[in-house]
């Protein structure tokens, strides 16, 4: 028994006519004819009493006549889904992202991407970037951007697409600082400055900044993300050698509102993202054309000046 002998078995019990049957299913009434025998001979038992050119089905028919339209039925759901599928209108899209990005720019992207898409499930999580590692190298989500990706134990359970970049410093817009072009590290020596706590690269990358000019780095506040840093830049309390990705959400999301200016830092304090996919888990066309649309509008947002 196969799908296609179901499908003639069915048009038969709709039309009651072998004939009938073999012109709906546009083949030919031999055909037809040759697809239920097979069928029965498949069951060993008839499914019709023949009486002249009449078929009267006998009762398990109307048995199979229901599970065949079942089995036919989800057939034809499964076909229409794997073709919303194939043209990434329909699916489901699990993303796991650092702060920053998840708090504002990744949702506002993920809105845009899926606005075409209502059959698009969209499931986002918020994490650290050792923890949205973990959660890639164990498939448990199919999308993550986090800091750029150093060696771990786990680095060939996941494949890593890198965005080089390099910091920008956060300064109050009632400061000075704000009317300059470039913030160097001597106009920043003995000042207040806020910071990632001791873990993070951008804590050394910034004092080593500081070292080589000979300035002294004060450090006032610490935090474990940049977007905490960004109050205390409000209030004139510090300044802050930022990530590029988190001075374009708090801009966007402050617009005229805005209290803090970002400018760019010299001496460079490197910077980068990764976007992180499971090894072992292929992703979906769904997937693969958020993946290249993401990457593309982060390298595109970070190569233009901030406003």
């Amino acid at each position: 028994m196969n799908l296609q002998q179901l499908a003639v078995f069915r048009e038969i019990m709709k039309t009651g006519s072998v004939s009938h049957a073999a012109r709906n299913l546009h083949r030919t009434q031999p055909a037809v004819s040759a697809s239920l025998k097979a069928l029965e001979d498949d069951l060993d038992m008839p499914l019709f009493i023949r009486e002249g050119r009449r078929l009267i089905p006998v009762p398990e028919a109307h048995y199979l006549l229901s599970e065949a339209s079942g089995i036919l039925d989800r057939l034809k759901t499964v076909e229409q889904n794997l073709g919303n599928m194939r043209d990434q209108v329909q699916g489901s899209l699990g993303i796991v992202a650092m702060p920053g990005p998840s708090s504002y720019l990744l949702p506002e992207f993920i809105s845009q991407f899926t606005a075409d898409k209502p059959q698009v499930k969209v499931t986002l999580a918020t994490r650290s970037s050792p923890q949205i590692l973990n959660l890639i190298a164990a498939q448990s989500f199919q999308v993550g951007f986090c800091d750029a990706a150093v060696g771990s134990e786990q680095e060939k359970l996941f494949h890593n697409t890198t965005i080089p970049c390099t910091c920008v410093c956060a300064v109050p817009k009632s400061s000075p600082l704000a009317e300059k072009r470039v913030i160097q590290v001597k106009d920043l020596d003995g000042m207040p400055m806020g910071v990632l706590q001791p873990s993070h690269s951008t804590y050394e990358a910034t004092k080593a900044a500081f070292q080589a000019q000979g300035a002294r780095l004060n450090i006032r506040i610490d935090t474990q993300y940049f977007l905490p840093l960004f109050h205390f830049v409000e209030a004139g309390q510090i300044c802050s050698i930022v990530d590029v990705l988190s001075a374009v959400s708090y801009q966007r999301s402050r617009g005229d509102a805005s209290k803090i200016v970002f400018l760019p830092f010299e001496p460079a304090v490197p910077f980068g993202y990764s976007i992180v996919v499971p090894h072992q888990r292929p992703l979906s066309r769904l997937a693969s054309s958020f993946v290249s649309s993401w990457q593309s509008w982060v390298e595109e947002t970070i190569a233009q000046p901030i406003k």
